[in-house]
């Protein structure tokens, strides 16, 4: 069963073997990283490192029984008791349920660890396997989304009540 976990620094190889694995296939999605994402990886991951320790956001990575990272559910952003989400799920755990379930536990995580209420996520019109994901746990569209939130896009944002959504532990059922 896949793990849901804080980002650590050793996790730096795993998740650079993802991202490199994966980039064609998120390129078919969303917007690519660009070459100077993997030219600078080692720094880029460092300042993530540091935005987490300052508490400005908290990333997840989604680590399977064999250790290699299969998913990345980030919380950005993070003020006031919302935050922004972002994720992105290997092809090969694509279609099983894997990003549904590990995104109802990033807002499980979301109002434990981090004490958030409110969260939101921007896709893509084209992206109709993310607005599914989205609508699985318990995020309802909420406006339009346009290209400076997509990298160039047209979309949808999506919020979800952590308070009073579904599997968010805040009511009695």
């Amino acid at each position: 069963m896949p793990e849901l976990m804080l980002l650590r620094a050793d996790h730096a190889a795993a998740v650079l073997d993802f991202e490199t694995a994966n980039r064609r296939y998120f390129a078919g999605f969303i917007s690519d990283r660009g070459d100077h994402y993997f030219e600078r990886f080692d720094e880029r991951f460092e300042a993530l490192l540091a935005e987490q320790a300052d508490g400005v956001c908290a990333f997840y990575v989604l680590v399977d029984e064999d250790g290699s990272v299969i998913g990345r559910f980030n919380l950005f952003d993070l003020d006031d008791g919302s935050a922004d989400v972002g994720y992105r799920v290997a092809q090969r755990a694509a279609g099983r349920g894997v990003a549904t379930a590990a995104l109802g536990e990033l807002c499980r995580l979301a109002v434990e660890r981090h004490g958030l209420r409110t969260l939101r996520a921007a896709v893509a019109h084209q992206n109709p396997a993310s607005q599914r994901v989205l609508a699985k746990a318990g995020f309802a569209p909420v406006g339009p989304a346009g290209p400076a939130d997509l990298g160039g896009k047209q979309g949808s944002w999506y919020q979800r009540d952590l308070v009073s959504g579904p599997g968010s532990g805040g009511g009695t059922g």
